[in-house]
């Protein structure tokens, strides 16, 4: 079930940005065409950089077979390039913390098995020096406009491997969720089979196409056996 905190993973180069307003967002987390949980993904910036926060659980089904309650954190400068980050894991029977430092042209993951009170994995790598994690790179992508059939190499780093990922703006969609019926655009970002992750999939963001730019729907597509996880916008406040 990380594939639901996975599929977040969006980015496309960034110069300097806006601030951005307070914001919260809700999505319905669905699995094989069966309600699996909320994802809230909520915004808040200061004057020395932006700070986002995403929380994600398990209901139903969904819920009994597999738990998770899963809460991130990261911090961002004035840019969206990530500065640290920190996930606390509850999945199924696993307890686990895991932090990240980007400082220069460096990163440092460090992940704790809270069960067994013990260091997990560690892990030092060289980045460039803006790189955008999990929920920046998805508010960099909301920043950014781009033509239909575009190509972008850019830097992404979960902390513990560090690529150019391509990002490619395909089409120009309508897409209905809870939250309404939206005018956007599909963006495909190449970070699957063994890019970031190795797991075979394919990851889809469809941006509204309009002054809001919001992140509508969000769909990792996985082998039949595994299926698809989508996340809607249920909720936009304020």
């Amino acid at each position: 079930m990380k594939l639901l905190f996975l599929i977040a993973m969006v980015c496309l180069p960034t110069a300097a940005q806006t601030a951005l307003p307070a914001e919260k967002l809700t999505y319905k987390v669905e699995w094989r065409m069966v309600n699996a949980g909320t994802a809230v993904v909520s915004t808040n910036t200061t004057p020395t950089g932006t700070f986002l926060q995403m929380h994600l659980h398990s209901s139903g089904l969904v819920s009994r077979l597999f738990k998770v309650n899963n809460n991130y954190t990261v911090t961002l400068n004035e840019n969206f390039c990530a500065q640290s980050s920190k996930l606390q894991a509850e999945e199924g029977g696993k307890r686990r913390e895991t932090t990240v430092e980007w400082k220069g042209n460096r990163s440092r993951y460090e992940e704790k098995d809270l069960l067994k009170g013990a260091l997990a994995l560690e892990r030092e790598l060289d980045v460039s020096a803006c790189v955008h994690d999990i929920l920046g790179a998805l508010t960099v992508l909301r920043k950014q406009t781009g033509e239909i059939g575009q190509d972008i190499r850019l830097p992404v780093s979960d902390g513990k491997k560090f690529v150019q990922a391509r990002i490619q703006a395909q089409e120009k969609e309508k897409i209905r969720t809870p939250a309404g019926q939206f005018n956007a655009i599909r963006y495909e970002a190449f970070l699957f089979n063994d890019v970031i992750y190795k797991r075979e999939a394919r990851l889809f963001v469809w941006i509204s196409d309009d002054a809001r730019r919001l992140p509508v729907q969000i769909q990792v597509r996985m082998k039949f056996h595994i299926g698809t996880v989508t996340l809607q916008l249920d909720k936009v406040e304020p």
